[in-house]
């Protein structure tokens, strides 16, 4: 019996990601050294990377070690093929630097709109040299890449035009991919790829999710992936979940918690098989080992209290996020948390304070920096803090975001 072809769809690794200024280098290393032996274990014959491989776009010598480390095992393993695309994370000058050194080791990499769709449709080849995939490579597409803009032009028509952007430009693809289809002697799985927002996609406050585009992301349905797609391998969106309800398009979500919002998430991969005689792909969800445990402690302090003290009898190490809630004003909480936690292996690295007269312009959390806030929260907070009507702040944020927008446009990497 033919062994159907396999795939592992994974995305958003985020590589270089800190937690509250604490590295995470020995977790990447744990989860592309699962990622690897699961590759194997499994007997996959494709990996798809679908963006944000890197958190920065500047990562560093040991996170680039980590990356390069990871391609040279995969190169070597029975896995023929690595597909990697860019995220909004991601440098696309940095990611595809090496690529013509990386497709001699059949390690793919698209990392910016091409200059003609041919160029973003893969054609794979088995170990007989025969065809066995097509796989659309989309990267994430940036504003200038799917509209040209007007001048005077509202939010709701730059958000029209992006949208219709993204559904012909995967329009465009799919047909040099159905041409390409024609011309082989029997069919193959055509596979898709993207880095974007689908409408209906869940999002965690706090996961690290940034927003794509100025206004609604250019939210598009499962209906912009045309059906010559077997399948659709997607990110950007941290949490498991399928587009709209259909199986076949799907983001495998992040696997790795990337903030205390996600605390206690089970992460996982998708691995997809293509049989020869059956209608559809069939999915499964691999779950992600945790290779550091985070817990978030909330409420007020006697309950913060009973909690930790709970968590020092256990075992194991934990990083832990300590959230005061309740309105009493507590001047020494850090040195009482950190009393509680003494010569244990439990480790806090972020302390908040939800009362209300600590919010506005101030930091959450004792040790919060700058580095930590996306600009927007910061806009938010000035708003807060100068006491703008809330009724107001929604139209000054859209205005905000339009301002920031044209100024990062000539430089995709401003911003990010």
């Amino acid at each position: 019996m033919t062994k159907p072809l396999r795939i592992l769809h994974t995305s958003d690794w985020h590589l270089g990601r800190m937690l509250h200024g604490r590295q995470r280098h020995k977790e990447f290393a744990a989860l592309l050294n699962w990622l690897y032996e699961t590759a194997v274990h499994h007997e996959v014959d494709i990996l798809l990377a679908a963006g944000d491989i890197f958190d920065t776009t500047t990562p560093g010598a040991k996170t680039q070690q980590l990356y390069y480390n990871f391609l040279c095992q995969m190169a070597a393993s029975p896995c023929r093929h690595l597909v990697v695309t860019a995220g909004n994370h991601d440098s696309p000058s940095f990611l595809s630097a090496p690529k013509e050194l990386l497709r001699a080791l059949n390690i793919h990499v698209i990392a910016a709109k091409a200059a003609t769709p041919a160029d973003e449709v893969l054609l794979l080849h088995n170990q007989q040299d025969e065809p066995e995939a097509i796989v659309c490579a989309v990267p994430f597409l940036r504003d200038r890449d799917l509209r040209s803009a007007a001048p005077g032009q509202s939010i709701e028509e730059r958000e029209r035009d992006l949208a219709d952007g993204l559904r012909r430009h995967y329009a465009e693809i799919c047909t040099v991919a159905e041409a390409l289809q024609q011309s082989l002697p029997q069919p193959v799985p055509v596979i898709g790829m993207g880095h974007l927002f689908a409408a209906g996609g869940s999002v965690i406050e706090g996961d690290g999710s940034r927003k794509l585009y100025v206004g609604s992301l250019a939210c598009v349905g499962a209906d912009a992936f045309p059906p010559l797609l077997d399948y659709v391998a997607l990110g950007h969106l941290h949490t498991p979940q399928l587009v709209q309800g259909n199986e076949t398009r799907r983001y495998s979500g992040a696997p790795l918690v990337m903030s205390f919002a996600e605390a206690g998430k089970e992460k996982g991969i998708c691995l997809v098989d293509f049989p020869e005689h059956e209608h559809g792909p069939q999915v499964q969800t691999l779950p992600v080992p945790v290779f550091q445990e985070i817990r978030s402690v909330r409420g007020s302090w006697p309950e913060i209290a009973e909690e930790l003290a709970r968590l020092r009898a256990g075992q194991g190490k934990l990083w832990l996020e300590v959230v005061h809630e309740d309105s009493e004003l507590i001047s020494d909480l850090r040195e009482q948390v950190e009393q509680l936690v003494a010569g244990s292996e439990l480790e806090v690295l972020r302390i908040r304070s939800l009362r209300p007269a600590d919010q506005g312009l101030c930091a959450e959390s004792e040790g919060e920096t700058l580095a930590e806030l996306e600009h927007e929260q910061v806009f938010l907070r000035c708003l807060v803090a100068h006491e703008i009507p809330a009724e107001q702040q929604s139209g000054l944020l859209i205005a905000y975001q339009e301002i920031t927008h044209d100024l990062f446009a000539d430089d995709p990497l401003a911003g990010l």
